[in-house]
Parts: C-alpha cells; sequence; structure tokens
C-alpha cells in the first residue's frame, strides 16, 4: 500500500519586544539564570498583567501581510496545567477568539507552489526553562522566559511530507524576519516548531491519527522528525497495530521520535477567560495604521525581481529570502546596472559559498555591495576573466582591499593585446604539430588541448573570448 503523509505545523514565534507580554520585564536572550523574571512573571500574589501594546502590533502585522482576518474583539484565556517551569499554574493564551484568523502563505517547491490555509496565530506568554543538564539528579528552573510574547500559527494539515514542512517553516521564518517581529534566532529559541503528523492510504480523504512533535528548533530536525515519525507510524499500521494519539519528543542524537505523554485536547487543559484581562479592542484607524507601515513582502518582492531585472523565478526566490539579503543584492546592481543576472550569479554562488564556509551571515560580510560591484565590472570591462574574479574574490575577502587594488598588486590584468596573443597561439601550435595535424583532421576536442596551453603559457591572464576566436582562425590551416 501506498501511504500519504499529512502533516500541519504550529510555529512559536518570540515577538521581538523590548519587555515582554504582560509585564516590564526585558526578554534579551542569556541572561543570568532568573535575573528577567519579575513578580508579575513568577506570579507573586496581588500583581496583575498589564498587556503590551507592541505584541499586539507585531501580530497584527502578521496577520495583515498573509491577507488574515484581524479580529475586532479578542479575549485572553487561562490554559491551565501543571508543570515546574509554569509559575502560575496557568499559561496566558487565546483559545475561542484569537487576534487572528485565517490567511495563508504561499511556499516555493521545486515544480509548483503551493498555497497553506492558516488556522488562526494567537498570542500567548512563554513558560520558563527546565534545566536537566548541569545538575546531578536534579532539575534547575530558569524563568527568565517566563512572560516573553509569543505568536503561536498554526497551519491547516495542507503539508504534505516532510520537504513541504521544511518548505513551509522557512516561508515562515523569512516573513516573520521581513515584518520585523521576530528575529528567527531558531538557537536561542525564537523560533521553533511542534509538528502534528499523521499518514493515511494514498487517495483517502480521512486523516489519521496525529502524534505532535514537540519543539523541533531547526529545519534539519523538523525534516529528520517527521520522516521517522511516518515511517514509524506506518510500520505500526502495516503490522496489524494502531497508532495511538501522544505528544513526542525528537531525539536528535539518535535521528528518532520517544513518546513524551498521551495527547491533550483542549478540554484538558480547561480553558477560560482570563478575568484579569479585558478583552483586547482593536479599531479600525488601528489596523490602518498598522497596514501603512508594511514593508514590501516576499512575494510582491520575489516579482518585482523577476519582472524589474530579467532573473528566474527560482533566483527571486533565493535574493528575496531575507530583508537582507536582498538589500545587498538591488545595492550591488544599482552600482552596475547592466549586469544583475551577473550579480545574482556571483551573490548566490560565491558569495553564498563563503558565508556558509565562514558561518556568516550577509550582513557579516566583509565584502560590501559597492565592492562587488566593483570586482563584477573588471570582468565586464575585460580587466580580468571570470576565473580570474574568483582569486580577486578571495583575496578581498581576507581583507586585501579593493578588486583593482588586489588587480594591481597580484598583477592579474588580462592579457587582450591581439598581437601579443597571436604570438602566444603561434608559438604554442608551432611546438605541438602533431596536434594541430590531428585536430585538423577531425579531433575537433582538441581545441581545449590548445586553449589550456595558451592559458598556462599566460598563468590565466589570457582574454579566453580573444584566445578562442584567435585559435579558430589560425587552426583553419
Amino acid at each position: 500500500m501506498e501511504w500519504e503523509i499529512v502533516v500541519g505545523l504550529e510555529v512559536h514565534a518570540q515577538l521581538s519586544t523590548q519587555s515582554k507580554i504582560f509585564s516590564g520585564a526585558a526578554t534579551a536572550f542569556g541572561a543570568a539564570p532568573n535575573v528577567q523574571a519579575c513578580a508579575v512573571d513568577i506570579a507573586l500574589p496581588g500583581v496583575l498583567p498589564v498587556l503590551n501594546r507592541a505584541a499586539v502590533e507585531k501580530a497584527m502585522r502578521f496577520g495583515l501581510a498573509v491577507g488574515a482576518t484581524i479580529s475586532r474583539r479578542s479575549v485572553f484565556a487561562r490554559k491551565n496545567y501543571f508543570y515546574p517551569d509554569l509559575p502560575k499554574g496557568y499559561q496566558i493564551s487565546q483559545y475561542e477568539l484569537p487576534v487572528v484568523s485565517g490567511g495563508a502563505v504561499t511556499i516555493q517547491l521545486k515544480d509548483r507552489e503551493k498555497t497553506v490555509r492558516l488556522v488562526r496565530a494567537h498570542l500567548e506568554e512563554d513558560a520558563g526553562k527546565s534545566l536537566h543538564e548541569d545538575f546531578h539528579g536534579l532539575s534547575g528552573i530558569d524563568l527568565n522566559r517566563a512572560g516573553t510574547p509569543l505568536l503561536e500559527i498554526v497551519s491547516e494539515p495542507d503539508l504534505r511530507g516532510s520537504q513541504e514542512a521544511v518548505a513551509y517553516a522557512k516561508a515562515l521564518h523569512s516573513l516573520v524576519r521581513y515584518l520585523d517581529i521576530c528575529d528567527g534566532n531558531m538557537q536561542e529559541g525564537s523560533f521553533r516548531c511542534d509538528a502534528n503528523v499523521s499518514v493515511r492510504p494514498v487517495g483517502s480523504g480521512v486523516l489519521g491519527t496525529r502524534c505532535e512533535i514537540k519543539n523541533l528548533n531547526s529545519f534539519r530536525f523538523l525534516e529528520k522528525a517527521i520522516e521517522y515519525e511516518a515511517a514509524r507510524q506506518i510500520a505500526i499500521i502495516e503490522d496489524g497495530g494502531t497508532i495511538l494519539q501522544e505528544t513526542r519528543l525528537f531525539d536528535a542524537d539518535k535521528g528518532e521520535t520517544r513518546s513524551m505523554r498521551s495527547k491533550e485536547e483542549a478540554q484538558d487543559y480547561r480553558y477560560f477567560p482570563d478575568p484579569d484581562l479585558l478583552p483586547l479592542a482593536v479599531s479600525e484607524e488601528w489596523v490602518e495604521e498598522v497596514r501603512r507601515s508594511l514593508p514590501e513582502l516576499p512575494d510582491a518582492k520575489r516579482a518585482r525581481f523577476v519582472s524589474a531585472y530579467g532573473i528566474s523565478p527560482y533566483d527571486a526566490g533565493v535574493l528575496t529570502s531575507s530583508r537582507e539579503l536582498s538589500a545587498y543584492f538591488e545595492d550591488t546592481v544599482a552600482a552596475l546596472p547592466s549586469e544583475p543576472k551577473l550579480c545574482a550569479n556571483w551573490i548566490m554562488g560565491e558569495l553564498a559559498g563563503y558565508l556558509n564556509r565562514d558561518s556568516r551571515e550577509i550582513d557579516q560580510t566583509p565584502i560590501s555591495s559597492r565592492a562587488l560591484a566593483g570586482l563584477l565590472s573588471r570582468i565586464v570591462d575585460g580587466t580580468i576573466s571570470g576565473k580570474i574574479a574568483k582569486e580577486v574574490f578571495e583575496a578581498m575577502w581576507a581583507g586585501a582591499g579593493d578588486a583593482d587594488g588586489v588587480i594591481e598588486a597580484k598583477g592579474l590584468r588580462q592579457i587582450s593585446d591581439t598581437g601579443e596573443l597571436e604570438a602566444v597561439v603561434d608559438g604554442i601550435l608551432a611546438a605541438n604539430p602533431a596536434q594541430v595535424a590531428d585536430y585538423r583532421a577531425g579531433r575537433d576536442k582538441l581545441f581545449a588541448f590548445f586553449v589550456g596551453q595558451v592559458m598556462k603559457q599566460t598563468k590565466g591572464k589570457a582574454n579566453p573570448a580573444q584566445v578562442n576566436d584567435i585559435l579558430r582562425k589560425k587552426l583553419v590551416g
């Protein structure tokens, strides 16, 4: 039997506010344990929560960007459960009336686009963090994260398999960073996913029993967890067993999921409206004010790049994956407007390779957009070849200066003097009469041999196009 994997994601994006969602405590990452947990966060008697307006605005920005409905009236609820890192014994969240309802996100797959529907995006506070590794036989509790504002983005079960799930998670990751509502730092827990995974026979319209995999903090772990969990469920069903609805954790070291607890339903949390918080009222004027503040979004920017710069939809998708990368590309093209495709190729190729090698982000590159445009302009005007340009790029990356300085210091200027090149070609043809005869007898592949000899003698400085032209003329015989 062939099986279909069905996935729905719940993504928790930490909103980039300076203070927590219901208190004035700081949200900065990396502070000493418990120094950013105030009386409200740790639920001392008599304290009252006060809603952070900036968190609401960031939720609204997301809702408007995905075409969702911004609720004019939403309600905060208490989600009751007991865990050591939840000091109040409940989490303030939203249930029946979230601030954002519906909407959709378009994802780019290898052969097509796909629209993923959203159920909702609601505001809630984060819990604290249990620490197990630093204590022998004990657990520590750090409440710095308690009360940190989260936007939980819930998709419909529209995703089919791990690749679609990863593409969707990456699209969301890009979008929240574009909107400047979340820094997207997965290592610090600012963007993490829960995956609801089930399987069903291909062609079936009935959803299978799902298992939820909690707290996946990398795209690679998300992919591996879904693939393992789907395979586990298929094996159980094919052996005659049944899937138990449960919450599972992904063990990255072993590459497998393991049972954590039976899956809770909404009634298990005993949701009820929080009596300490008034309903959230959102006016039309406020919505329009937020709408006017939205930046150009990834889909619109991608379409503009294709039409304005003549690059492929795939290239446009790569170059608009972050606001910083798209800005770098446009700044490079602004300095070299005649060559958008060349700029795109070098940014996605050489520059991306060096960034990946050194684990840097685009805003940490030692080569500015203007400096890269200066290098590429020397390819365009024939000063250096594309091959030599890579050598110049490497030197620029190491801090050797701009392209012109490196070219002069290393003596890399391309030989474009026709007379000088003809003399080199004549000498090589005279030194290789057998190869010349074989080429003229029909061994066309020897042409590359002659080009290589010219490049070797000129130490790669010969203008390739001119070398090809001269060789073709002289090899006719």
